[in-house]
């Protein structure tokens, strides 16, 4: 307890009394010792046989008070006292109105009793207060000597900054204390106090047992009932004598959780952000966020959204100013957002978007996806909303079903906002091309402790690839699940419900079940859809791609088009031949390798239909190409008699008789080449007749050869093919 201890007098720093007389010390002494302040209904009075010349209003209070005792500790008082004097009032009855005093008539009367010289109380409720009220009264050392705002300074300084629960609860009291608490740097210096705290060794934080009046005096309210483990900051490393199984046990990380989640949302995000500045882990932080919005924002969170018994904390800090959810009213969606409560909630949650840490999984997919659809619902800032997608977006895989299922609460016909969970898709698919491109140029890529290396690029690409696959099939199946329930939507139109399905790269998906679910979903809803439709949605997936189950259910469907059944049952046709096939490999080969068929029988049992089938024609081709063959043969074999018997003539033809001379032989040359043109002339048209045959039956030339040339080498390309 802090006391006053100055006796000094008005008359000791030259302050002389309004209308003063003689005497001044004499009364100023006689209300010095005066018994105290007693209230009437909703006014103050001081218990002394002096009459008062001093009323003063502070908000509805009244107080009447004595002008020496207080213009000699405040200038303030002292300024607006003469002031009055000087406009003419009634020098024995002063009157002032003080509207704008920070703390109320709570922090004036503790001022108040500080200037008649009686005992005040500091504790860590009133502190925030006093603090500005001796601020604004101007209670400075040049009136005194150890005035109040050095004694409310060294208490803050040295008292309050050093304990946890009462930072806590000064920080918790400068909230109607604006801008005066901030001016005073009251806020930072708490706030920094509270993250020094919360950063250091858990160690130091030394756990005691508190009774059922915890709360009392401003302090933060706890889990639990009477009995209930309070934190305490001890200075000392938590080495203390008097220990217990329970002190000395080490808290947990969120130890500090609680008592933060019941501050105010700006001193709150003071609070994160001095702690962020110190180094502390991001999940930490994000959990934090989490903890505080399942206080203030009942039914965001799973925990929140079941209730609670009023003896649990969220309870009491809800039912002492915490934010309800603003989901239903007499006005409509406008009138909604536009609201007081609204606009309380919507600082809220963009002040929770501003600081939650950027770091992937600091904060659970769920939470962002209810942080996102109450940012949506109250209008918040669009920069904040497009950041939240894309912080979605970097975990969507984590995403469950019912937190994506968002309302459109803008003007849109649809039930489901499916243009945000397709902006969704595209910032996972985004994130996903960035990570790997990054991937391989990273200089050190995670990796267990027990490389002793560095793991090569390709295997760091291939791990990446690998995670970014499966990553890309827990979308996909989120994403039929999604189409499943929105398909059901009348007003859902066929584009948008084409474009979200084929969002995701075909890899994605191995099997398309969920696609084939949520198509025939939507042609339920929607019957009045045209044959070319139905055709356009059956696109969107592949026939290959569907299971047994599947299959047999849409040869039966009777909404799907008929060149879709065709296509369903041709698959599964050929998957049951390969099937077939492969369990009449196994069956031939009980062993792990498979042994090679003896016979051809077994190497025809042991192959596919689509393979035998393929070979019987290729059979069939070769048989015709052989009896072709043949026939050529034959036809060059009687070319070949006719060329050597038009040889032959024209031999003997030409041959000179033995007895005729030289000129004779000439001569007789000169006659047979006379009438040899005629003769090779008829004999080359036949040959060009019957090549002409065989070449129309043989076929065209080769390419890049003239059809002289081809006639030429033709005997030569034949008779090595018959040899």
């Amino acid at each position: 307890m802090w006391e006053s201890e100055s006796e000094s007098h008005a008359g000791e720093r030259g302050l002389v009394p309004v209308g003063g007389g003689g005497g001044g010390s004499g009364r100023h002494e006689a209300l010095k010792n005066s018994d105290g302040f007693v209230r009437r209904d909703q006014s103050w009075y001081v218990h002394s046989d002096i009459p008062s010349d001093l009323f003063v209003k502070v908000g509805d209070v009244n107080f009447y008070l004595h002008k020496y005792p207080m213009i000699s500790r405040s200038g303030r008082m002292s300024r607006v006292i003469y002031e009055s004097a000087a406009a003419g009032s009634d020098p024995d009855a002063a009157a002032v109105e003080l509207d704008d005093l920070p703390g109320d008539a709570e922090a004036f009367e503790l001022a108040a009793r500080f200037c008649y010289g009686m005992a005040v109380d500091l504790t860590a409720a009133n502190i925030s207060g006093l603090r500005c009220a001796a601020e604004y009264l101007e209670m400075t050392e040049d009136l005194e000597e150890g005035n109040l705002i050095f004694k409310t300074e060294a208490f803050l300084s040295y008292v309050v900054l050093s304990s946890w629960r009462d930072s806590i609860v000064v920080l918790k009291s400068c909230e109607g204390l604006s801008p005066w608490a901030e001016n005073l740097q009251i806020v930072r210096r708490c706030s920094e106090s509270i993250a020094w705290k919360a950063c250091a060794n858990p160690r130091g934080v030394r756990w005691a047992y508190t009774g059922a009046s915890a709360g009392a005096g401003g302090r933060p309210p706890r889990s639990g009932a009477s009995g209930t483990a309070s934190p305490r900051w001890n200075v000392s490393g938590g080495n203390s004598k008097e220990s217990s199984p329970s002190r000395q046990a080490v808290p947990p990380a969120d130890w500090w959780f609680e008592d933060v989640s019941v501050l105010r949302i700006d001193h709150f995000v003071r609070v994160v952000t001095a702690i962020k500045v110190k180094g502390m882990r991001f999940d930490l932080i994000g959990a934090a966020i989490t903890h505080y919005a399942s206080k203030w924002l009942p039914g965001l969170t799973k925990d929140g959204s079941r209730g609670g018994s009023p003896d649990e904390p969220w309870a009491h800090a809800s039912a002492g100013g915490g934010l309800h959810m603003i989901i239903s009213g007499a006005g409509g969606k406008d009138d909604l957002a536009t609201s007081a409560p609204a606009r309380e909630q919507r600082m809220v949650v963009e002040s929770l978007i501003s600081i939650t840490p950027p770091q992937r999984d600091s904060v659970s997919c769920g939470f962002l996806l209810r942080l996102l659809r109450l940012a949506i619902m109250l209008k918040a800032a669009p920069a904040l909303v497009t950041e939240l997608e894309k912080r979605v977006g970097m975990q969507l895989e984590q995403a469950a079903l019912a937190d994506l299922l968002i309302p459109s609460y803008s003007r849109a016909d649809t039930a489901y906002d499916v243009d945000l969970v397709q902006r969704l898709v595209e910032h996972f698919l985004v994130q996903e091309q960035t990570e790997m491109a990054s991937s391989p140029g990273r200089g050190e890529p995670q990796q267990p402790e027990y490389y002793s290396g560095r793991m090569p690029p390709a295997a760091a690409a291939a791990s990446a690839s690998a995670t970014g696959l499966n990553a890309k099939a827990r979308v996909a199946r989120l994403l039929d699940s999604y189409l499943s329930e929105v398909s059901r939507d009348r007003n859902l139109s066929l584009t948008k419900f084409q474009v979200l399905a084929e969002s995701l790269p075909e890899s994605a998906r191995t099997c398309d079940d969920g696609l084939y679910r949520a198509v025939d979903s939507y042609l339920k809803a929607h019957p009045t859809l045209t044959e070319h439709e139905r055709k356009r949605l059956c696109r969107v997936m592949d026939c290959q791609k569907l299971s047994f189950d599947a299959c047999m259910h849409a040869a039966q469907n009777e909404r799907l088009p008929l060149r879709v059944v065709v296509q369903v049952l041709f698959s599964e046709q050929v998957k049951i031949s390969n099937a077939l096939a492969s369990s009449s490999a196994l069956k031939a080969a009980p062993d792990a390798l498979p042994a090679m068929p003896t016979t051809r029988r077994q190497l025809l049992d042991g192959t596919p239909q689509s393979f035998q089938e393929g070979w019987a024609a290729a059979k069939k081709d070769i048989n015709t190409l052989k009896f072709e063959l043949e026939s050529m043969k034959a036809k060059y074999l009687e070319l070949q008699h006719e060329m050597d018997a038009l040889q032959k003539q024209v031999d003997g033809r030409s041959a000179p008789s033995p007895t005729a001379g030289p000129s004779a032989a000439k001569i007789g040359g000169g006659k047979h080449l006379q009438h040899g043109p005629s003769a090779w002339s008829s004999g080359w048209k036949k040959l060009g007749k019957l090549a002409k045959m065989s070449g129309a039956e043989a076929g065209a030339p080769p390419a890049g050869i003239a059809p002289g040339e081809a006639a030429r080498k033709g005997p030569r390309r034949w008779r090595n093919s018959i040899s």
